[in-house]
């Protein structure tokens, strides 16, 4: 990930609302929800909610889908993990197998430090 597209993902997250979209659609996985339910969900009008769905979208963290006349929005996982991998790529000096006693210090599932883990690379 490069630092610009790094600073346009912050940004957008940087949102109380489209953080707790962000959060929200996480939870949901692959499902993913429909825009009328995410403004129940969160108690947020639609129309207020439309403006922050396209932000995340724009940024590449959010994906739709068209499903009739419903919109169906989804949590992008892997630009998710890119994300945390940019922030961790110098962790330790530029040698991440040397942190691998800090994945017991993190909240972050087994399995979603494996996948962090696969996901860096050098060049990202």
């Amino acid at each position: 990930m490069e630092k610009n597209v790094a600073l346009s993902v912050f940004d957008s997250l940087s949102s109380g609302v489209r953080l707790d979209v962000f959060r929200l659609l996480v939870r949901t996985g692959a499902d993913g929800m429909v825009a009328g339910d995410i403004a129940s969900a969160l108690e947020i009008p639609s129309t207020n909610l439309s403006f922050h769905l396209k932000a995340l979208t724009q940024v590449g963290m959010l994906s739709v889908t068209q499903e009739g006349r419903f919109l169906r929005y989804r949590a992008n996982i892997p630009q998710m993990l890119d994300l945390i991998a940019y922030l961790t790529e110098e962790c330790c000096g530029g040698h991440p197998e040397q942190c691998a006693d800090l994945g017991a210090l993190t909240c972050c599932t087994d399995n979603a430090m494996a996948t962090l883990s696969s996901t860096r690379t050098p060049s990202s």
